[in-house]
This record gives structure tokens, sequence and C-alpha cells, in this order.
């Protein structure tokens, strides 16, 4: 039997692409769902039918014994994850329920209109959900999954995403402090003078800047002269020109 929950707000939103399960299998539609802990009436809903789907499974699926760990798909959003890592902030103050799907749920509006643009579900908003409770039994691992059918976006709420906005990647202590008529004495670049640049300091290999005298500029690979132990300069002869 489907349920349909009160107003939660959606995590890990992947409605309109299926993605690959961590641990293998077929791409699914899936949403993680934060139910608030006030929502009683919900909570006690996906309870009762956490409890109608093991009664089936020990008849239809795990023959006719329950198991002693049947993963339950409902999680204190104030405890640990299976993992043994703490949930996100997010997550404080709810219950935690992943729901997938293996065909796209339905997602409508307020006013019942298909959604179709990705951009208008994401993780952050806020919805209502459609869902059913199922036993199952992969390889010895057992317990309660719960699929989606459908999702109703109720209204926007503040982005869940690790991205950094402008602000933060570019403000502050990373404000862009650096400004034109840099002294030539730290400009090391090879290749290009840039405009306003003096060129005693700069010191490109190969190339005679304006401004440099022959007699100081000393070219790499340029021949010594034997007499003088100097530079043999173009065109001379023994350092004789």
């Amino acid at each position: 039997m489907a349920i349909t929950t009160g107003k939660v707000r959606a995590s890990y939103v992947h409605i309109f692409q299926p993605q690959m399960p961590k641990n293998g299998g077929d791409p699914k539609y899936s949403v993680t769902l934060l139910i608030p802990k006030t929502d009683i009436a919900t909570i006690n809903a996906i309870r009762a039918e956490i409890e109608k789907a093991k009664q089936e499974g020990v008849q239809k699926t795990f023959k006719g014994v329950m198991p002693p760990n049947c993963k339950d798909p409902l999680h204190d959003g104030d405890g640990l994850k299976q993992s043994g890592v703490p949930f996100g902030a997010e997550c404080k103050g709810h219950m935690v329920l992943n729901a997938s799907a293996k065909l796209q749920p339905a997602i409508v509006g307020v006013d019942m209109q298909p959604i179709i643009n990705p951009a208008d579900v994401y993780s952050g908003c806020y919805i209502r959900a459609s869902l059913n409770f199922f036993a199952y039994d992969n390889s010895g691992n057992r317990g309660i999954g719960c699929g989606l059918n459908a999702i109703q976006k109720i209204e926007d709420g503040e982005p869940l995403t690790a991205r950094v906005s402008a602000e933060e990647a570019f403000g502050g202590e990373n404000l862009y402090t650096e400004t034109a008529g840099y002294g030539a004495s730290t400009y090391t670049q090879a290749g290009q003078i840039p405009a306003g640049y003096g060129a005693s300091t700069y010191t490109q290999a190969g190339q005679i800047p304006a401004g440099y005298g022959v007699s100081t500029y000393t070219p790499p690979n340029q021949p010594i002269d034997p007499i003088t132990g100097g530079r043999q300069l173009s065109g001379g002869i023994m350092g004789l020109v």
C-alpha cells in the first residue's frame, strides 16, 4: 500500500536521470527525504508500513523467519549512519529515508502540472512523496526497502550543495588586490616585456632588449676570447674590433 508523506525536505535528488548505486546494481531514480521529527503523522505512517512489509517478507521473502538483523530504511538524523559516520548538519532534527525506483517517478508541482526542468526540483527544496515499502533478500542482505512512486514539489528552500558562492571564493581574504604597474625587478617571465617595464632587469635569453649596450650584454653561447678571457663580440677577430 502506498502512503503520501507530509512536507519533507529533499536531499540527494536524482529523479530526472537514474544513478548507479554505490554498491552496484541497476541504475535507479532516487531521493533522500528529511522528515521533521515534529511530523508525527508521517513518521507513524512510515513505521506502520515498514512493519507490514516485514510481516509480508516473512511469508514471501524471508522463508518464514524474520532476519535477526533486518535492515530498516528509516534512520535518526541525529544519530549515525550505518557506516558509523554522523549524518550531515541538514539532517539534525529529522528522520532520514532514502526512496528509489527503477522507473522514473511522476513529478508535479502544487498545480498538479508535470515538472520537466531538472533545476526546479533540487536538494534543499520541499516536497511530498508517494512511497511504498517492500522486503528484499539480496544474497543474504535482508531488509525493508522504500519505493518511490511520485513527487510533488511544495516550495523552494536553501539549496543543499557543496558549491561556494562567488563572494566566498573571491571575497574577504581572497580579495584580488594586485594592481597594474609592477616594478620590472619582479617580472621574470621569459618571452615578453610588459609595457612600461625597464629593460635593465629583463633577463630573457637570446635577445638584447631596447636600451642594452652591446658591451654589457652577454648572450649565452657566445665564443670566449682566448686573449682577453671575455666574450668574443660578433664580427670581431680574437677580441679585436
